[in-house]
């Protein structure tokens, strides 16, 4: 089991920042081929934020790109840096990450909790 921790979430006002990170962990060996951030706000469906790959590639859904910025330390940890924040940003932040264990064939989706952010005043 590969396990998944967000933190860095918390009350900000609009137009404030936040950092969030993600860390995988496990008992066992394992690569990284992907993260990504996911969201859901109180009433909605989840989206997708971003994904960053183990080569660094990254994608943004189209509205978010150029407020939000996913990056990784190459290691076993993505973050998501969060600018210009507004109200309709608040959600549950989730941070989905696909990893092959050492010596398997095929890699696995793990999710972590999640993290609550609140853009309000």
């Amino acid at each position: 089991q590969v396990h998944l921790m967000e933190s860095g979430g918390g009350l900000v006002q609009p137009g404030g920042s936040l950092r969030l990170s993600c860390t995988a962990s496990s008992g066992r060996i394992f690569s990284i081929n992907r993260m990504s951030w996911y969201r859901q706000g109180p009433g909605k469906e989840r989206e997708w934020v971003a994904t960053i790959t183990a080569g660094g590639v990254t994608e943004y859904a189209g509205q978010l790109e150029g407020r939000f910025t996913i990056s990784s330390d190459y290691a076993k940890t993505v973050y998501l840096q969060m600018d210009s924040l507004q109200p309709e940003d608040t959600a549950v932040y989730y941070c989905p990450g696909h990893l092959t264990y050492h010596g398997a064939l095929s890699g696995q989706e793990f999710w972590g909790k999640g993290t609550l952010v609140t853009v309000s005043s």
